[in-house]
């Protein structure tokens, strides 16, 4: 029987590892393209630019004169809350409370959602009843529970400083009266725009393998799979559309309290009772607690809650731990943000006050 010189046979051996290799290495390449070419049907990475406004066109003078006024605390009767208050920009752009304490220490009814890229969102608030962040800027203002002012109010304190008057006038220099509450949304809206979180599952989107682990892509794939990606998707994963809390089987009174009967505040439909607008999930891991009501404070349990509740899915320990950590891949790099220095009171600036309305 003829044999192989030995150096011959090492040769061969050689080349076989390295076809297998090559087979593997095209094998995984392929699997990661099918399961990319599957996740873009569902999601889109962030824009690399800041997003145009509706009526709203972004200026660096609106920028800044929108920082300002996000910072700035007079915008509330008290002197006290500003919408860094419920926005903490440090802290995941939301206030890790259950639900935000505002004017007189008074509680409000419902979590914080989180400002950054909220931009992306479809409407703002748990209940969508603001159609952008311009419309939303004005709401905590006059609520109540939060800053408790009136726009002539407002509009009397920024006008009471010089450089206010002069930041507006080189925001909005076609205005004849710059400063006015309306232009204070707008200036507020066109600085959140800014507020844009790169992250690890944009980079992979857009073609880097290594961007996600092997458990986040596992748990992608899950998300996708067990019909997650149907409400949370597009490029804020989630932020649109309108859904019962409880589509299979409804939570405890405590996670979906009875009397926060949801859109149904804003529509009057019987059919929106207890229907929420689906929550963005970009840097979900930062927002603790979770839901309307900040009851949840484990990302791992909200992810089991969600599955028995809207997927009549019970997940498994290991699975549970896959979906966390592809949505641990959607946590951000927030950008650079400089404290404003902001003007000081005059005489004629409405002085703080605590009174309950």
């Amino acid at each position: 029987m003829w044999e192989r010189e030995p150096k011959e046979t090492e040769i061969l051996m050689r080349l076989l590892a390295s076809l297998f290799c090559a087979t593997a290495v095209f094998a995984g390449a392929a699997q990661a393209d099918a399961l990319r070419d599957t996740a873009k049907e569902y999601f889109a990475p962030l824009p690399s630019t800041i997003p145009a406004l509706k009526d709203n066109r972004v200026t660096p003078e609106k920028i800044a004169l929108g920082k300002a006024l996000f910072f700035d605390p007079r915008i509330s009767a008290s002197g006290v809350f500003s919408c860094y208050s419920c926005h903490n920009l440090t802290t995941g752009g939301d206030d890790n409370m259950e639900t935000s304490v505002g004017h007189g220490w008074q509680k409000g009814p419902r979590n914080s959602p989180t400002v950054l890229n909220a931009v992306l969102n479809e409407a703002q608030f748990w209940d969508g009843r603001a159609e952008d962040l311009k419309a939303q800027a004005k709401g905590p203002v006059q609520a109540g529970v939060e800053m408790a002012n009136t726009p002539e109010t407002v509009e009397a304190t920024l006008r009471s400083m010089p450089a206010y008057q002069e930041w507006f006038k080189a925001a909005f220099p076609e205005s004849d009266a710059p400063v006015n509450f309306d232009n204070m949304a707008m200036a507020i809206e066109a600085f959140e725009a800014t507020l844009i979180t790169p992250a690890p599952f944009d980079a992979w989107l857009n073609g880097d393998d290594e961007a996600l682990t092997a458990e986040q892509k596992a748990g992608l794939q899950l998300f996708i799979d067990k019909g997650c990606s149907s409400c949370h998707s597009g490029v804020n994963v989630g932020g649109h559309g309108y859904y019962p809390f409880g589509l299979i089987e409804k939570p405890g009174a405590e996670i979906l309290p009875p009397d926060d009967k949801g859109r149904f505040a804003v529509t009057e439909t019987v059919d929106d009772e207890y229907v929420f607008r689906a929550s963005p999930l970009r840097n979900i891991a930062l927002t603790a607690p979770y839901f309307h009501s900040g009851k949840v404070w484990d990302l791992k349990v909200a992810v089991q809650i969600m599955a028995e509740s809207q997927l009549g899915e019970a997940l498994s320990d290991q699975e549970a731990d896959q979906m966390v950590a592809f949505l641990d891949s959607l946590t951000g790099t927030l950008p650079d943000v400089v404290l404003p220095i902001l003007p000081a009171e005059t005489a004629t600036t409405p002085r703080p006050t605590s009174e309950v309305r």
